[in-house]
């Protein structure tokens, strides 16, 4: 299976968590909107100018900026 950033996904792929980088209360609050080892998260759609982001993740929309979104590592298949 391939390594992705959460940020390179393309529209309507899917993968796992794997890792979020160290980042102080920016990891925990995307531990605590449920971005866990784990999850799995599909890729919605991109802004026209490419962000924000948006992720279909347990059940619930949730929006990023790239910058929050590259913290990500992803398995894809």
């Amino acid at each position: 299976m391939a390594k992705k950033r959460l940020h390179e996904m393309e529209r309507g792929e899917r993968g796992m968590v794997i890792e979020i980088s160290p980042g102080g209360s920016l990891r925990q609050r995307l531990m605590d909107m449920g971005m866990v080892r784990g999850s799995e998260v599909e890729m919605v759609r991109r802004a026209p100018l490419g962000d924000p982001l948006e992720f279909l993740l347990r059940g619930y929309r949730l929006t990023l900026r790239r910058g929050e979104a590259a913290r990500v590592l992803l398995e894809v298949s």
